[in-house]
């Protein structure tokens, strides 16, 4: 089985996956953690590295390739990254996006960072404008384009374990029976 869970910064991407990986003892692959730990590599904050990222698409391309190589080659997995559920196409079993109003959003990643609440935000909209341009300049593809997905979730409306069961129940209650609905178009992106 392939899950793929995606959605802007602070959307709750990683605790999701988390827990979908432990709730079907699965794999659990981050574009997040990879896109972190590659920064950090270079000595760039995530936000700088994405700045750079914006003038070296050789960044994203990269990356993007690893993720659409996990996706292809492995299963029993949960594949994470904004763009994971175009990345993973018609090998996914499930694509779901989070998300949840930036202010949401930006409290939450200031949270975790240890920053300023408005400085997270300001950070958060750049960040997401600048990786909207690339990935439609890149491969065409509108990140506000939600038609492939299974399913969306508002994750402000519910804790992280509500949001969990929703998705789990999604997963439980497929009978696997019908094609329809199946990724609704090929993937032939160069990544």
């Amino acid at each position: 089985m392939l899950l793929t869970v995606s959605g802007p910064p602070g959307s709750g991407k990683s605790t999701t996956a988390a827990g979908l990986a432990d709730a079907f003892d699965l794999d659990h692959v981050s574009g997040g953690d990879i896109f972190r730990e590659l920064a950090d590599e270079r000595g760039y904050t995530p936000l700088e590295f994405n700045k750079l990222a914006e003038e070296d698409d050789q960044i994203d391309r990269d990356l993007d390739r690893r993720l659409r190589q996990v996706a292809v080659d492995r299963d029993g997995l949960v594949l994470e990254s904004r763009l994971a559920g175009w990345l993973a196409g018609e090998h996914a079993d499930f694509r779901f996006w989070l998300d949840a109003p930036l202010s949401v959003r930006g409290d939450r990643i200031a949270d975790r960072e240890d920053k300023d609440p408005r400085l997270a935000r300001e950070e958060t909209a750049a960040r997401e404008s600048s990786e909207a341009a690339r990935y439609l300049e890149y491969y065409d593809i509108d990140i506000h384009d939600l038609s492939i997905y299974d399913l969306s979730v508002n994750t402000a409306r519910w804790d992280a374990d509500h949001v969990l069961h929703v998705l789990v129940e999604a997963v439980e209650s497929y009978d696997g029976d019908t094609d329809e609905g199946k990724y609704p178009v090929d993937i032939d992106y160069e990544f």
